[in-house]
């Protein structure tokens, strides 16, 4: 496996993520966060999902439907740009996240605006386009109230779908009173850690720009190759807002959110609420269809952003991972993000989905420690809606890791010297069964009320976190030759 080129995604990689986990669960109020709001999103997600009797077809559909779109993606993308020009849109190609940047930034220049407001978007944030607008002197405005809360406390999203599941009430309260005040209308100064009284004092805050904003930049959830129709789905109707109210809508979207015709669309529409928030469907789905005269915006354009994507496409286990449909269900119950939370993963993309997208994204070399930031349980499998078999693609990419680090060094690691000598031993009746026994009088030489203190050597760090019982005396190989040979 080759590593592929920098593309421009953001990746912080440093600290890594063992180093950064460390860190994380060491904070209590982090890992109790985390745990209230995963629970409590996994019932949710269950409840929805058992209502179904059709729920385990559903997902087959899914994951033959994304198949089938892999494997005719180029021209499903064509047609996609046809139906959309026809609709009055125009149509962009970025290849990398430098180009989709300057794209955006140049359209927003031509309307002579400083100020756009957002529609939550994983993409965006992937290319850094805040930050790159920010720089061109443009202000970009996060409506999302999840992602409010993240761009007003000058933080980093943890989560795919509640980009603030790291922060509780109080926190999100003292966030609003400190900050609402430098972006725009103030927090009452008697708010609460009220539920309620935190969405009026983001709705408040929020109406202004939205009756203001001349220019709108948004995600896709999907787009329908055959009719040109862009899709967004969301829970509080502040993509709605943005998709109707401004001149200017200005959508980038990743070129593996195409579905091929609305019949296929209606299997995800099916599948991403119950997955994403435990709801039968979400509370405003929203489409366009390029422009119409009087209603919604005047210009459309649709940026289709690669930024590694083919690159990824071309490798054929690992392009299963562009299935996925952002609903973070395999967030939700994996018990390495539920503890460690998501900026340990250094990237827009945590948890399992993102040990797998980041590092074909962003490069095997610079997210080596990713794909190992798994146990390999394999409940992110059996909760994703489009069945990406995430653990064999995290062995995928270990495996590639591995490969990429024999390239690099010419001596050989400790690591495999000891697998070398293992698999020698592994592979010898003989040698293993003296293996067993000379580990056997070891093991109960240094042992204390049949358990090991402390193993010497690289071995104690293993024996320093967890009681390591002595080996038998006698092995099951030695056992079972001798009652195989009294029972004949």
């Amino acid at each position: 496996m080759t590593a592929p080129t920098d593309r421009g995604v953001v990746w912080l990689g440093s600290p890594t993520f063992p180093d950064a986990a460390r860190t994380a669960l060491l904070d209590t109020q982090l890992r109790a966060n985390l745990k209230r709001a995963t629970t409590t999103i996994r019932a949710k997600r269950h409840a929805a999902a058992t209502e179904l009797d059709d729920w385990e077809a559903l997902r087959d559909s899914a994951a033959a439907i994304k198949r089938r779109t892999a494997r005719h993606l180029g021209r499903y993308l064509v047609q996609l740009e046809q139906t959309v020009t026809a609709a009055g849109g125009i149509v962009h190609w970025a290849g990398d996240a430098a180009e989709a940047n300057r794209i955006v930034t140049d359209l927003i220049r031509e309307t002579g605006e400083t100020e756009v407001v957002k529609v939550k978007s994983m993409v965006t944030q992937e290319i850094g386009l805040n930050e790159h607008l920010l720089d061109a002197g443009i202000t970009a405005y996060e409506t999302d109230l999840a992602e409010l809360i993240v761009q007003l406390g000058d933080d980093r999203p943890s989560h795919i779908l509640v980009p603030a599941i790291h922060r509780n009430r109080t926190e999100i309260r003292d966030i609003f009173a400190a900050e609402m005040g430098r972006w725009g209308r103030p927090a009452p100064e008697d708010l609460t850690d009220d539920p309620a009284e935190l969405a009026e004092a983001a709705r408040q805050h929020l109406r202004h720009k939205f009756l203001t904003a001349k220019v709108a930049v948004s995600g896709a959830n999907f787009a329908v190759a055959d009719t040109g129709t862009l899709v967004v789905v969301e829970s509080e109707g502040n993509g709605r807002m943005c998709l109707t109210l401004p001149e200017t809508l200005i959508t980038v979207m990743g070129v593996e959110k195409v579905v091929p015709t609305w019949s296929d669309l209606e299997v995800f529409l099916q599948l991403l609420p119950r997955s994403a928030t435990g709801e039968r469907m979400n509370p405003y789905t929203s489409t366009w269809t390029g422009i119409t005269d009087g209603d919604g915006p005047s210009r459309f354009h649709l940026v289709l952003l690669d930024n590694g994507r083919t690159d990824t496409l071309a490798d054929t286990v690992g392009r299963e991972a562009l299935a996925c449909i952002r609903c973070s269900a395999c967030l939700n119950v994996c018990p390495v993000f539920e503890r460690t939370g998501g900026h340990a993963y250094g990237s827009v993309y945590p948890g399992p989905i993102g040990a797998v997208l980041t590092p074909q994204l962003a490069g095997i070399d610079r997210a080596a420690t990713l794909p190992f930031a798994s146990t390999l349980c394999g409940a992110c499998y059996d909760a994703c809606p489009v069945k990406i078999d995430i653990p064999a693609l995290l062995a995928h990419l270990r495996a590639g890791v591995v490969e990429s680090e024999r390239a690099r060094r010419r001596l050989p690691t400790a690591e495999a010297m000891t697998m070398t000598a293992a698999a020698t031993v592994l592979g010898s009746p003989a040698l293993f069964d003296a293996a067993q026994k000379a580990g056997s009088l070891g093991s109960r030489a240094i042992a204390r009320d049949g358990r090991i203190g402390r193993l010497p050597g690289p071995l104690r760090g293993w024996s320093a976190t967890r009681d390591t019982p002595a080996l038998p005396a006698e092995s099951f190989r030695s056992w079972w030759r001798k009652n195989r040979d009294s029972d004949r």
